[in-house]
This record gives C-alpha cells, sequence and structure tokens, in this order.
C-alpha cells in the first residue's frame, strides 16, 4: 500500500532524493488501467511523481494514429512541460494500475526556491526529453519502417527499459503490442506485423506473454 489511514506516504513507496521531497508535498492517487490522465491541449498546473505502474505519453491524429513519446514508470515525473502555465503539449494514459503523487505548481515553485539545486534536475530532465524527441523525429524522417523497428528493439533491451541480461538466452525486453510499436516508430501496424514475423522467423526475435528475447543480433538492414 502506499497511504496509511492518515493519508501519508508509505516510506517504501517514495523515490529518492528530490523526488521524495517532492512526492511528500503532493497527494497519492491511483488510476484503473485505460485511463487517460492528461489531454492534449488542455491548462494544467500539476506535475506527477509515478510511484507505480506504467504510463504512456502520446499525441493522437483524427484517424486515431499515434505518436508515442515514451513510457514511464516509478520514479519519473509527467507532466512538467505545463509548470509554465501552458497548454499540456501531450495526452497521458494509463497503461497498467498506477499510483503518482500529484503536485501543484505552486508546490514545485516553492520547493525549488526551497531547494534550488532540484530547478537544475528539472532542466535536464526536460533536456534530456527534448532530445528524445528530435532524435525521434530524426528516425521518422530518415529512416525506413525496419530500422526504426531495430532501434526501438535495441533501446529496449538496454538497461532502463528492459534488463539486457546476457545470459546466453538472449537479451529479454518488454513485451509491447504490435500497436504500441508503430506508436513507438511511427508506423502501421501491418508493417509492424510484417517485419515481427520475419525477425522471428529468422530467428532474431522470440515472443514471449510477458517478455520478449532478442536471441541474436539484427542485421543491419532487411
Amino acid at each position: 500500500m502506499l497511504t496509511r489511514a492518515d493519508g501519508q506516504l508509505v516510506e517504501s513507496a517514495l523515490p529518492p532524493g528530490h523526488l521524495r521531497e517532492l512526492a511528500r508535498r503532493g497527494a497519492v492517487r491511483r488510476y484503473r488501467k485505460g485511463l487517460l490522465l492528461i489531454q492534449e491541449g488542455d491548462v494544467g498546473d500539476t506535475l506527477y511523481v509515478v510511484l507505480e505502474g506504467r504510463l504512456k505519453a502520446f499525441s493522437e491524429d483524427l484517424d486515431g494514429r499515434e505518436l508515442v513519446y515514451g513510457l514511464y514508470g516509478p520514479n519519473e515525473l509527467i507532466g512538467e512541460m505545463s509548470l509554465d502555465g501552458g497548454l499540456r503539449s501531450a495526452c497521458v494514459c494509463v497503461m497498467e494500475p498506477a499510483a503518482c503523487a500529484v503536485v501543484r505548481r505552486d508546490e514545485v515553485r516553492r520547493y525549488v526556491a526551497d531547494q534550488p539545486e532540484f530547478a537544475f534536475e528539472l532542466l535536464s530532465l526536460v533536456i534530456a526529453r527534448a532530445r528524445q524527441a528530435t532524435e525521434s523525429a530524426r528516425r521518422l524522417a530518415l529512416l525506413n519502417v525496419y530500422e526504426r523497428m531495430a532501434k526501438l528493439l535495441e533501446s529496449l533491451a538496454a538497461v532502463g527499459e528492459g534488463d539486457g541480461a546476457g545470459n546466453g538466452k538472449g537479451r529479454r525486453l518488454p513485451r509491447l503490442t504490435q500497436q504500441e510499436i508503430a506508436g513507438r516508430i511511427g508506423a502501421s501496424r501491418e508493417m509492424v506485423s510484417r517485419v515481427m514475423k520475419e525477425l522471428v522467423a529468422g530467428g532474431y526475435l522470440e515472443l514471449g506473454e510477458r517478455e520478449m528475447v532478442l536471441k541474436r543480433a539484427l542485421p543491419a538492414d532487411w
């Protein structure tokens, strides 16, 4: 559990460092799977410290096609782009049951005033995500579907999203649906399905119920 009867955060639920202290200034909320937590274009004055679960930041066009900016889990912040008082820049939905400490903008400002070094942490986060968005745009413009998918699989297998285990049985990474992969690389689900089938048939990729395994190094091109 994340809260006691008096509403206080349980110590083991809190992330380390500044996020721990920032989370203390918010209210813990639980969210069900499938909930649209943030709507792109809305006015927002809160950010979220993720304590449990997984959330997805994305944009969607009128035809329902998605562009996924990232998946976020425990010890990460979401909603930081609204701290300037502007509109939400993306949608965020709950991929699995989640809990977050919801912190209002005025509380964030007070915390930065008390702990000025946190401003540099927040700035570093925004810069890192801007770089990620730039790289995603570059891949969409310059790489073909297979190259984009190969780069995604390799990044998921790296430390941070997958466990990257090199145990002689391949590198494990989280199992994403074909639609989730399509959203993250800006391709159709049909194209993703075709590439995945060929990778499985070629012995490069193994699909499990809860994870995927990269059996060997992916080819440079297809």
